[in-house]
């Protein structure tokens, strides 16, 4: 056994033991990280804008929670276009403590989904020191992973990612997050980095997937990070070159991936053909905005990293505060971490230390565990489909892509869903990415039933004004034809699981021309 590996693997598991140990408590950390954002912008314009001296000071000496009623009255809710157009834009031309103090340096192009161009997201030194500490929290919890091997912790970590290469705009940087914060990373560390800095930067999609092909017998991988879909492609690629049956017989000691941004379950199944061993899967929640939450535990959920410059907000995602379009009502209701529920979908607010103050980051979630505060995605504000009160969420769309891949044996890497009209009622038209031969009327058949078994309000409405479903299948590759036709190709970019307005004539366009 290698020493250094032993010597991490031993530092590890004893600190994750004492970290165990503590007990989670939500309001408390929340109160506290709420203070100290609060007291550090109080003299930015933001925080004199919003008299956040009188808040900090209900903080300290009002009760428990005098402070949020306070802080609810006096900010608005922001989406990034309002708050971009009221306040971001001045930080981003070089004005200081506008929302946070002092001067922006970074900011994070944020690549969403394809449906949406990219969002200059600010960037703190506060916010990097918060990313780099919740990452070694989370390297700290892989001492739960009894299964890891020792030497695990000396082998390559391949992370797949946008362009590390930042582009100098004025007196300020801009580029994707793993660029920001791909210059941080430790010494010691930059040795297990992959595919290193050099590919990294790399802003050719196909540039960068040919060079780690090319490099790949001389990397031993332990662990892969990234987008499901796109290391999907990198992996067959890999395999196909050197003519392997997996991708563990170039990589024996491959044995986790991390990932986050989308649900795996679309993935898994294609993925797992690609093993030739079981991998540990380990999710990350980490945006443009923020490291908000990761896996800390084998077979758990995501636990919100409560304690690291984030204070979350949440509004029920339901008809009283949001329209069937998912655009918020004016005066919704929203609740701390200590009054929520489980098994309730809520759309996220986050006050962060980089000078977001009650911004709707878009991303729906349900708590799994609210003692530990756990949590699962379970879609986007925007992706939900009630055309007539069927109430389908992305949740929904993925788990039963999965059963149906299960049941069928079937490869399914995309998928989107447009609703239609369909005189004089509804239905929806499913578009599904695979390679494989599939009787599209039986796929239709069991995907209907699968959500129909998963959502009671789609069961009730598919006997009413749902009235049909329709499936296309076409070839993966016409996704990712799409994807890269707008800009969107690699990297941290993810197919929409849901389309609406200018999108849906654009994709339904392109099919047309290409696959008719």
């Amino acid at each position: 056994m290698a020493v250094l590996g032993r010597l991490l693997k031993g530092s590890i598991t004893f600190t994750s033991k004492i970290q165990e140990i503590r007990k989670i408590k939500p309001l408390k950390w929340q109160k506290k990280a709420f203070t100290k954002l609060i007291s550090k912008a109080r003299y930015t314009q933001f925080g004199e804008a919003f008299n956040f001296e009188e808040i900090l000071s209900s903080a300290i000496f009002d009760g428990e929670k005098e402070f949020y009623q306070k802080f609810k009255q006096n900010v608005p809710i922001y989406d990034y276009s309002k708050i971009y157009k009221e306040w971001w834009y001045k930080a981003r031309l070089g004005e200081k403590n506008v929302c946070w103090p002092g001067k922006v340096k970074y900011f994070a192009l944020s690549s969403g989904t394809s449906d949406a161009s990219s969002k200059a997201i600010p960037v703190t030194k506060d916010m990097i020191k918060a990313i780099q500490r919740t990452s070694i929290n989370q390297i700290i919890t892989l001492g739960k992973y009894t299964e890891l091997p020792a030497d695990i912790y000396e082998k390559g970590y391949l992370m797949l990612g946008g362009s590390t290469a930042l582009n100098e705009v004025d007196s300020h940087y801009e580029g994707d997050l793993s660029g920001i914060t791909t210059g941080t990373i430790p010494i010691w560390f930059q040795n297990f980095y992959k595919p290193g800095q050099k590919i990294a930067a790399l802003k050719n999609w196909e540039n960068k997937l040919e060079d780690i092909t090319a490099n790949a017998p001389n990397w031993d991988i332990g662990f892969l990070a990234g987008v499901p879909a796109w290391h999907t492609i990198l992996l067959e690629r890999i395999i196909k070159r050197y003519n392997l049956n997996t991708i563990h017989d170039i990589w024996p000691n491959l044995t986790a991936f991390a990932w986050g941004g989308v649900s795996l379950d679309p993935y898994k199944q294609g993925l797992e053909k690609l093993f030739g061993k079981p991998v540990i899967y380990i999710e990350t929640y980490m945006a443009s905005e923020g490291f908000l939450a990761y896996q800390d535990r084998p077979n758990g959920n995501l636990r919100l990293v409560l304690n690291r410059g984030i204070f979350f907000e949440f509004i029920p995602f339901n008809e009283n505060n949001f329209d069937e379009d998912g655009n918020l009502v004016t005066s919704p209701e929203t609740l701390m971490v200590d009054e929520v529920e489980e098994d309730v979908d809520y759309a996220l607010l986050i006050s962060t230390c980089a000078g977001a103050w009650r911004y709707m980051i878009g991303d729906t979630i349900k708590f799994t565990d609210k003692k530990m505060a756990e949590i699962k995605i379970t879609g986007r504000t925007k992706h939900y489909l009630s055309l007539c009160g069927e109430h389908l969420s992305v949740d929904n769309m993925n788990h039963a892509i999965e059963l149906v891949s299960k049941d069928l044996g079937l490869d399914i890497r995309e998928f989107t869903v447009i609703g239609v009209k369909h005189p004089p009622l509804f239905a929806h038209q499913w578009y599904i990415a695979t390679d494989d031969k599939v009787d599209e009327k039986q796929l239709c058949e069991l995907i209907d039933k699968k959500i129909c078994e998963l959502n009671d309000d789609y069961a009730v409405e598919r006997g009413h004004a749902l009235k049909n479903i329709f499936v296309k299948v076409l070839p993966t590759q016409a996704f990712y034809e799409w994807m890269k036709m707008r800009g969107k190709e690699g990297g941290q970019h993810k197919f929409p699981r849901v389309l609406k307005g200018k999108l849906v004539e654009d994709w339904e366009g392109f099919v047309k021309e290409k696959y008719s």
